[in-house]
């Protein structure tokens, strides 16, 4: 429990930040917050953006609203039981709440469904998607939307940058990433800091970690083998971990925090999928690039990245095909068929036959005409039998799907 005073000076100095902070570019969401009568829930890894998002959306409001963020170290030890000292600080008679971070306060939900019967509109914001999720469908649900944020996509990035699209502005992309204040710092420390702050404040202060060794050394591993086939028991063997379900345990960890997406490989068969090895992708482009060496001479898995989070922003469920050849991606859309997808950074002679018999083997096992191999500046379309492949350059199909 806090004193009335802390909370009143935390939130006064949030109000002056507040009015300080900079718009920014318009974000691109599938769904765009603010209509309608449901809690709005924004979820997406720390530093993307969220509290600027939260910024452009009250400046557009006509009535009075309350903002107020639990990062701030000010207001660590924040009870439920002290969200009546903040509406006694803050604008009487308001009718939007916005909340940042709220996960750290614990109860939060039981104060945002009072609100919500109040008919008031709340628009919060989080960094953990299991942990606010388990809390929104214990009280919450039926009455909250939900929105994932990441940091800037290909088109946003180009906004940001003020720059024309070309495979010039792709190649400073895929080397920058979108975390909007790296792209203002271009500081190697800050994604080297993020890292940290999601390990340590994210995952080991919220689940009680002491043993932190094996907690850094595994997401390590896994940012150095981005676009890669990992298993739960090699890890362990690897690291000494005590069992598969505590390496399972972190792995979730981390996507919960948005620092990993782990992508199944496709069957027909349920149990297939379980058993069957998943591949990893991380955040950020240059997030990897900063947290591993890994990368130094090997751009075509960056280039893979940065593909697999074009989809994974517009909510697409992805699978890997292999079986005697691989292919990149099976994409479900909602509504529309399935997308199937090579990424191959430069499509030469020596690559041409594996890349393609790739793409073939996976449109057939799904039973699909037509399939895309998407390069980094190449163009092209051809037929093998009744099928269509078409070869685009990333910089031209990101900003066209």
């Amino acid at each position: 429990m806090l004193l009335l005073s802390q909370i009143r000076h935390a939130y006064e100095s949030q109000q002056e930040q507040l009015l300080q902070k900079n718009l920014g570019i318009p974000r691109q969401l599938i769904r765009p917050p603010g209509i309608g009568t449901h809690i709005e829930v924004i979820t997406g890894v720390r530093r993307c953006g969220k509290s600027t998002l939260l910024k452009q959306i009250a400046d557009k409001t006509n009535e009075k609203y309350i903002y107020f963020n639990f990062e701030d170290s000010r207001v660590f030890g924040f009870e439920v039981n002290d969200f009546p000292k903040l509406l006694q600080v803050s604008v009487p008679d308001a009718h939007t709440f916005f909340f940042d971070e709220i996960q750290n306060v614990p109860g939060w939900e039981i104060f945002i469904r009072n609100l919500h019967d109040q008919k008031k509109k709340v628009f919060i914001t989080g960094s953990n998607a299991s942990l606010l999720s388990r809390e929104l469908g214990t009280r919450l649900t039926g009455r909250y939307l939900n929105s994932e944020l990441f940091p800037f996509s290909y088109r946003e990035f180009l906004l940001f940058k003020g720059l024309n699209s070309s495979v010039e502005a792709f190649q400073q992309y895929l080397e920058k990433g979108g975390f909007p204040e790296f792209l203002e710092q271009e500081s190697v420390e800050i994604l080297q800091q993020l890292f940290k702050d999601i390990i340590y404040r994210d995952i080991a202060v919220r689940y009680g970690i002491r043993n932190v060794k094996p907690l850094v050394e595994i997401a390590l591993f896994l940012i150095s083998n981005t676009g890669k086939e990992y298993s739960l028991n090699r890890i362990r063997k690897i690291f000494g971990v005590g069992s598969a379900n505590s390496v399972s345990d972190y792995v979730n960890w981390f996507e919960d925090s948005y620092l990993f997406f782990s992508v199944p490989r496709f069957s027909w068969s349920a149990r297939s999928v379980m058993v069957s090895p998943r591949k990893i992708y991380t955040i950020d482009t240059a997030f990897a690039r900063s947290n591993s060496l890994s990368f130094s001479n090997d751009t075509g898995r960056l280039f893979e990245n940065s593909i697999f989070l074009h989809l994974c922003r517009y909510g697409r469920t992805i699978s890997y095909f292999r079986q005697k050849y691989e292919c990149d991606f099976i994409v479900h859309q909602p509504a529309a068929p399935a997308m199937v997808l090579q990424v191959c950074y430069d499509l030469n002679p020596d690559n041409k036959d594996r890349e393609i018999n790739g793409l073939l083997e996976a449109m057939d096992f799904i039973n699909h005409r037509e399939g895309f191999i998407v390069t980094l500046n190449q163009e092209d379309k051809f037929s093998v039998g009744d099928r269509k492949i078409m070869v685009v350059p990333a910089w031209k199909w990101l900003e066209s799907f």
